[in-house]
């Protein structure tokens, strides 16, 4: 016995810490994982809230160095999103130790089916792809009425990497045409992940999928910097507050590191609408689940 834990019972945290990093990368929800298996240990609400937002610190730092490919050029965009995450975190940390959990108890259900349902919808998606089909059309007018040599040379150009028709779903946006309203969701999201945490993933693909910042693979990257950077901050003050399990909590964030860490070379060979539907899908399954502790 470790702590009051057996050897089995902590393997089966570690087992589960690895599925919640897989998960919690995949489709931002961790915590229909993780939460539930710390509870089933027997470990009290807050404090398996608490353990359990020190555990997922290991999806974010596995994530995160597995996901370089599709966080390679935006240094800056990433750096904003982990301070923001930090002090979102650290209010949120408060609002849980202070506050009545019930008032976001009952609020997070909503937000994550709301959530799941605008990703779901994804009008940016049919947008591109209306745009997409407009630009085919031009470009084949454009290349039956020039010469052969020319349509030859269009053709190579098309071939190229700096091709400048590139599918716009291969960019990113600058963060200067970031509307406000995305600053204020990604703050939402970092308070919210610091206090209760269930779906803060699911909450932040929407914001970002919403705002247009960038491909589903790329905002999927971006979202784990603002649960990593909330999820430090907030254990931060969760291990001062003294309201740590900590076998339980070291046990789940190596789980979740190696989960976090494999989850995103799998992931990126998944096509963007399978990975849509699987974070919609889980937000609704993460929403019945929270409204059944409710009642």
């Amino acid at each position: 016995m470790i702590a009051g834990f057996s050897i089995t019972s902590l393997l089966l945290i570690l087992l589960a810490g690895i599925g919640a990093g897989f998960v919690g990368y995949a489709v931002g929800a961790s915590s229909l994982v993780s939460y539930p298996a710390l509870l089933a240990f027997g470990i009290p609400p807050v404090l398996a809230n608490a353990s359990n937002t020190v555990g997922v610190v290991g999806t974010g730092i596995g994530g995160v160095m597995g996901a370089r490919k599709e966080l390679k050029g935006q240094a800056v965009r990433s750096i904003t999103y982990v301070v923001i995450g930090a002090f979102g975190g650290v209010a949120g940390a408060f609002l849980l130790l202070k506050l009545d959990p019930s008032v976001f108890e009952f609020a997070a259900p909503v937000l994550i089916l709301l959530s799941s349902l605008i990703i779901a919808i994804n009008p940016r998606g049919r947008m591109q792809a209306k745009q997409a089909a407009a630009d085919a059309t031009a470009q084949l007018k454009h290349i039956e009425a020039t010469e052969a040599t020319e349509a030859t040379e269009a053709a190579k150009r098309a071939t190229t990497p700096t091709a400048p028709h590139r599918p716009p779903e291969q960019l990113v946006q600058p963060m200067s045409q970031d509307s406000w309203w995305v600053w204020l969701g990604v703050a939402a999201v970092a308070i919210y992940s610091g206090y209760f945490g269930a779906g803060a993933g699911t909450l932040a693909l929407a914001v970002l999928d919403a705002a247009k910042i960038g491909p589903f693979h790329k905002i999927n990257a971006l979202k784990t910097l603002i649960g990593t950077g909330a999820n430090i901050s907030a254990s931060v003050v969760f291990i001062i507050q003294g309201a740590v399990d900590w076998p339980a909590a070291i046990m789940l964030c190596i789980g979740c590191f190696i989960g976090g860490y494999i989850a995103p070379s799998i992931t990126r060979k998944i096509p963007a609408n399978i990975m849509r539907a699987a974070a919609v899908i889980a937000g609704i399954i993460l929403t019945i689940d929270l409204e059944l502790k409710t009642y």
